[in-house]
């Protein structure tokens, strides 16, 4: 048992919570760091020794210096082995913090490959990997060059944001400049890419010492592009194993980590494969696990959760010690996820013998399938997303930032 670590889990959001029931099991002293807006979340907290609390006027923007000097204060007592983001937004605090308090991990150079959509894509291309053709918004000269050997229509990213939050499609340059006078002062913090028609893959790692020793590529059905902007069900699902595809999205993925410089960690990494040359091009990568409970999919289709493998791999770095990663199954797994019209919608209806998840969250209706036959969860992904669609669906507008 671990009994000398003592883990600070950063959470702005509500996740992570088989990572903080792992590092428990295994021994470890477990302080989550969270927002005090999420204060009443099913957090397990059996499994947590303290939970330290943020205030804030937007959920996870914090006062880093406040948080700075609380935890100085806090170290005079306490020693803190390793810092650890549950998501997107808790990347950045969570390198920050391992620089400022000397605490080994990504730092902020890392981080930003991971991070920082603008950084990523650079990188990427520098170290030989296909991506959409980019530009930075800082200077008017190049974003008029970039309009003029690009052909429309694009899209304009924000450069932080998780998920498909903040993006808009732009279909010419007049509407370009009106959307880059819209921006004003927060220009710098976007930038733009092609469109590029194709279909959007997700792989979903663990990388131990510069390795990856787990990759497990999905095809998402509906990408969430589509389902952020334009109201539909999130769909996704396991591509065939040993395919071209699944060669081709792994051998990618590979490459892409090697570039970042990921020593170790869980990480979920996009890719589209463009339906004008069939080639796989570099979306966006996060150290962190997948969102939108593809983590639950990933279980369904391999037994292994991969929140509680990345907290062993965190401790075993720790205490440097070896680690082993399990034997995996090779099953086909699909989510299905949609807003719902009821806040605790009856899926009774839903009884499939593949049935193994089901979502439980107010508003929401999703489950998971998993099977030795793909084809079998196909079939089941799209009878479910009929029924959904016509008896319980419902849309929102797509927001400027995620909502979880």
């Amino acid at each position: 048992m671990n009994k000398n670590l003592t883990f600070l889990c950063i959470a702005s959001y509500f996740k992570g919570a088989e990572f903080l029931r792992q590092a428990k099991k295994e021994g470890v002293k477990v302080i989550l760091l969270t927002d005090k807006k999420l204060e009443n979340e099913a957090w397990p907290r059996e499994s947590i020794d303290e939970i330290i609390m943020m205030e804030s006027e937007e959920l996870g923007v914090w006062n880093m210096e406040h948080l700075i000097n609380g935890l100085a204060y806090k170290m005079r007592s306490e020693k803190i082995d390793r810092i650890v983001a549950m998501d997107d937004f808790d990347v950045e605090k969570a390198a920050e913090l391992r620089e400022h308090f000397r605490i080994p991990g990504m730092g902020q150079t890392t981080y930003r490959y991971f991070r920082d959509k603008l950084a990523m894509r650079m990188k990427a291309q520098e170290e030989g990997l296909l991506v959409p053709a980019f530009s930075a918004l800082f200077n008017d000269a190049e974003v008029h060059e970039y309009t003029q050997n690009v052909p429309a229509p694009w899209m304009v990213k924000p450069r932080g944001e998780a998920s498909a939050a903040g993006i808009k499609k732009v279909n010419s340059t007049e509407e370009l400049w009106q959307l880059l006078e819209q921006l004003g002062d927060e220009r710098h913090a976007f930038l733009i890419e092609k469109f590029t028609p194709g279909i959007v893959y997700h792989v979903d790692a663990i990388t131990v010492d510069s390795k990856v020793v787990f990759a497990r590529s999905s095809e998402y059905l509906d990408t969430p592009m589509e389902v952020a902007h334009g109201g539909g069900i999130f769909r996704t699902v396991t591509v065939p194993y040993n395919s071209k595809d699944d060669k081709g999205l792994k051998s990618a993925h590979k490459k892409l980590m090697k570039a970042f410089g990921m020593n170790y960690s869980a990480s979920h990494s996009e890719f589209i494969k463009s339906n004008e040359d069939g080639k796989f091009y570099f979306l966006e990568t996060a150290s962190r696990v997948g969102g939108a409970h593809i983590a639950e999919q990933l279980e369904a289709s391999s037994g292994m959760n991969i929140w509680g493998e990345w907290a062993k791999l965190e401790i075993a770095v720790a205490e440097n010690a070896a680690y082993k990663f399990p034997k995996v199954e090779n099953l086909y797994a699909g989510l299905i996820v949609s807003l719902a019209r009821d806040k605790h919608p009856d899926m009774s209806s839903f009884h499939d013998e593949e049935v193994y998840w089901n979502i439980s969250k107010e508003y929401h209706i999703g489950l998971i399938v998993k099977s030795k036959s793909r084809e079998r969860v196909l079939e089941l992904l799209e009878n479910y997303a009929q029924r959904i669609a016509k008896d319980f669906h419902a849309a929102l507008p797509a927001a400027d930032k995620p909502t979880s």
